[in-house]
């Protein structure tokens, strides 16, 4: 499960009412929701909550490192809390549910020197895509 709250407790992060709520809607395991998702999750539970005061929440946990944006297709971007466990995603081509996945291996390994073309690598990012059971039962 997802620490997003204690994380930010431990940063400091000036917590408001707003704050807080879109840090609890974002809380959980496999949570990817768009920022229309997390306004109205919040609006449950603030009413007076903003469009705007989402997106300016949204933006700041990205920028501060503790949400990760994803972006897997042409749909809306979507928000990650597991923004400190390396992990992949798993994506349904047709409803576009995602899933955070933890395969054994280090994909960064598996690029092969004469594949780095001298790019110093730091990053991957894997996303597998399928059908998930519900789209693959329909």
């Amino acid at each position: 499960m997802s620490d997003l709250l204690e994380r930010l407790r431990g940063r400091g992060w000036r917590m408001t009412a707003q704050r807080r709520v879109v840090a609890e809607v974002l809380n959980g395991d496999h949570v990817h929701l768009t920022a229309d998702e997390v306004h109205a999750r919040a609006v449950v539970r603030l009413p007076e909550i903003s469009r705007a005061t989402v997106y300016n929440t949204l933006g700041e946990l990205v920028s501060l490192g503790e949400v990760l944006e994803v972006a897997t297709d042409k749909r809306a971007k979507r928000y990650d809390p597991n923004a400190h466990r390396p992990h992949h995603h798993l994506v349904c081509a047709q409803c576009g549910a995602i899933k955070d996945v933890h395969p054994d291996g280090n994909p960064l390994a598996d690029l092969p020197d004469s594949e780095r073309f001298g790019f110093t690598v730091s990053n991957v990012e894997v996303t597998y895509r399928g059908l998930c059971p519900n789209c693959a039962a329909a």
